[in-house]
């Protein structure tokens, strides 16, 4: 697992407001306002090193800004994922294209369906959910492509693993309660979300510092005491469309 060196972004666009969300809040998603936690999340990334790559906003996609989803990059390759909610393909046709300046890249081909917000990234393998939105035959090609061990967690009433199941850095992981004692996540040391913080399990690390949502300070102070530097941001404006951290980057 190399150290990334750029990051892939996308601002939200202006039918945001229609992404696809059960919170009890959506209505109150305000696209300015995203726009502005996205350019500080931006300016976050680019002070921890990396370089931001914009990739161009799409105005007709309501989840576009969502660019994790789009696609898996692993060892110097990209799977460009398959949507499994048809309002969302069409998003990874921009990811696809900046990716391809950077890398080879494949598709990933009916019947598989994948999405990036499932697969977490280790030093060794990857972990990727079997979930309402990836697939055996996704997990499959993504194995095949990038050449690398996959293990999973099965669970079809999730959306996407990484909600759930976090990579801290030096064999340490964050997770809900649910999943901190399952098979895949042995040989790590796991902290777990306090309870009534369990949004605080999706975080972004970029070496030793992590990303994490606002507001959460039991969580903080759990992450600050196992030896990392935490970075709060607020993302209330994603959490609406119940996107976190890890959704709004693809690392390279």
């Amino acid at each position: 697992m190399t150290t990334p060196r750029r990051a892939l972004v996308r601002e939200p666009g202006d039918r945001y407001p229609g992404c696809i969300s059960s919170h009890p809040l959506l209505h109150t998603v305000d696209v300015r306002r995203a726009r502005a936690q996205h350019a500080r999340y931006c300016e976050v990334l680019s002070d921890l090193g990396l370089e931001v790559i914009r990739v161009p906003r799409d105005d007709l996609r309501p989840d576009s800004c969502f660019v994790e989803d789009n696609a898996v990059v692993h060892g110097n390759k990209a799977l460009v994922c398959r949507m499994a909610k048809e309002s969302r393909r069409g998003e990874e046709a921009g990811v696809e294209a900046v990716l391809r300046e950077h890398m080879p890249v494949k598709r990933a081909v009916p019947p598989a369906t994948m999405e990036g917000g499932d697969v977490v990234h280790l030093p060794d393998r990857l972990i990727s959910g079997l979930s309402q939105r990836t697939n055996t035959a996704g997990v499959a090609q993504m194995k095949d492509w990038l050449g690398v061990p996959v293990d999973t967690i099965a669970d079809p009433g999730i959306v996407h693993l990484k909600s759930y199941v976090t990579y801290l850095g030096r064999r340490m992981m964050i997770s809900t309660r649910k999943y901190a004692n399952h098979p895949a996540l042995r040989g790590y040391r796991v902290l777990v979300a306090p309870e009534g913080e369990e949004y605080a399990a999706d975080t972004l690390a970029v070496g030793d510092a992590v990303i994490m949502p606002a507001g959460l300070l039991r969580a903080h102070e759990m992450v600050r005491e196992a030896g990392f530097d935490v970075i709060p941001l607020d993302v209330s404006e994603f959490e609406k469309c119940e996107g976190a951290v890890t959704c709004l980057s693809i690392l390279l």
